[in-house]
């Protein structure tokens, strides 16, 4: 990853970045990235200096086929660990104790506090649990990571990247929050200690914030869009029906038209 494809992606997208002085060289640390774009993925774990483990999904892990097998050495190949999201509360203990267990090691451990991709470049509410509690059960440092342009280069669902966008990495300064380390079952710390998070991101990106999850705001948009599908098919509804009935006006006219010159031709 760091050896073939971090120079590539350099190549074609003359990636930026700030603030990689504030990773430590060595010994744990957390990641709290915004996330627009799958892209994210390649750009964060490829350019820094030092190993990123995030964890995954398991379906990543276990399609089958010759693109299933190709999906799981990619996300192996950059560290990331399977996560059976099955059970949502199974699901997110699991991921916790994958990312204490990276900890421990004295790694680098990622995370999206988003918990998904943003659906339209905002900022969303960041999810109480893997971020604070991995955090507060390992005392490890938090550093805010600002992900810039990255949609531009992959917008959600499409499969080429845009070569002509430069997008950039933006890494704030750790956040110590030793303070409250003991904490982890305080569902109150753990909000507080994910909105400061959250606050340190959005003045990284510069991103609008949403307060709500974006797992909400998808289901709104998809809402929106279904609706607005509804409309339109029931508007272009409506317009073949006013084009049938103004065809159907105009037959009837000419019948009626060519029945008169008949009956001249008859007087």
């Amino acid at each position: 990853m760091k050896m073939i494809v971090a120079p590539l992606l350099r190549i074609f997208f003359r990636p930026w970045m700030e603030g990689e002085e504030n990773i430590p060289d060595e010994g744990p640390a957390i990641l709290a990235s915004n996330h627009l774009s799958f892209s994210d993925s390649f750009f964060l774990p490829a350019l820094l200096k030092r190993r990123v483990t995030f964890i995954a999904k398991a379906e990543y892990f276990t399609t089958p086929g010759i693109k299933g097998r190709l999906t799981a050495a990619f996300f192996k190949g950059v560290g990331q660990l399977p996560v059976d999201r099955s059970g949502a509360r199974g699901a997110g203990e699991a991921a916790i104790r994958s990312g204490i267990a990276v900890i421990e090691r004295g790694e680098v451990f990622g995370v999206y506090p988003e918990g998904t991709r943003s659906p339209d470049g905002k900022l969303y509410r960041g999810k109480v649990g893997g971020l604070a509690r991995v955090a507060l059960a390992t005392g490890a440092p938090v550093i805010p990571v600002a992900m810039i342009d990255t949609e531009k280069v992959q917008p959600p669902g499409q499969v080429i990247p845009n070569f002509g966008v430069r997008p950039g990495i933006r890494i704030g300064r750790p956040l110590d929050f030793s303070r409250y380390q003991g904490m982890e079952n305080d569902r109150f710390i753990l909000r507080s200690v994910t909105d400061e998070v959250m606050y340190e991101i959005m003045r990284l990106s510069g991103q609008e914030y949403v307060d709500i999850y974006a797992t909400a705001a998808k289901r709104q948009l998809a809402e929106e869009k279904k609706a607005a599908d509804a409309d339109r098919k029931a508007q272009q509804k409506a317009e073949k029906a006013a084009e049938e009935a103004e065809k159907a006006a105009e037959k009837a006219a000419e019948q009626e038209k060519s029945g008169e010159q008949e009956k001249d031709a008859g007087a």
